[in-house]
């Protein structure tokens, strides 16, 4: 497996648009509050490396994955935000609610994208072990919190892009 001899976390911030005045919401699930506390500091550090402003970062907390779909509905409705970032870990156990809640997380999150018109990007881990979820927030294998503000703020780029294309040629 690729991802136990190299760090997968290999963004830069040249490497992504500028991200300056954009406003970007985070939904950081409060369940397995280390890991998302680690994703969300490599997802706001990141955002500001490219050029995002501290005040248009907006943090909002949820019990857990399962309520971050509502979570980035609520702050689509509240502010008029570029982008959502969901922050959660599922760490797999004994049973299958690994499965049934990233499953119906993934596709919540999925919808959304599609029924807001705006960027709601999936950032949840769902590692097998408490070490591969440190591995990924901010350990041997990089902090997927960078990847999820990359995401954003590309995709924020792509809307804004298409939108201002659409205007130049009358649509």
């Amino acid at each position: 497996m690729a991802s136990s001899i190299e760090n997968l976390s290999s963004v830069v911030s040249q490497d992504v648009p500028d991200a300056k005045g954009m406003k970007f919401g985070i939904v950081r699930a409060e369940w397995n509050t280390k890991i998302t506390t680690a994703l969300t500091e490599g997802c706001k550090q990141f955002l500001i490396e490219c050029g995002a402003d501290e005040k248009d970062i907006e943090v909002a907390d949820v019990p857990g994955s399962f309520e971050l779909p509502m979570g980035a509905k609520i702050m689509l409705g509240k502010e008029s935000f570029d982008a959502i970032i969901c922050l959660g870990c599922i760490i797999k156990g004994e049973t299958k609610h690994d499965e049934y809640i990233g499953h119906a997380v993934a596709t919540a999150i999925a919808q959304l994208n599609i029924v807001a018109s705006k960027p709601v990007i999936f950032g949840v881990l769902t590692p097998n072990s408490m070490e591969q979820a440190e591995d990924r927030s901010g350990g041997k294998h990089g902090n997927k919190g960078v990847e999820a503000a990359a995401t954003a703020v590309k995709m924020a780029h792509l809307k804004k892009n298409m939108q201002q294309k659409k205007k130049t040629i009358g649509f």
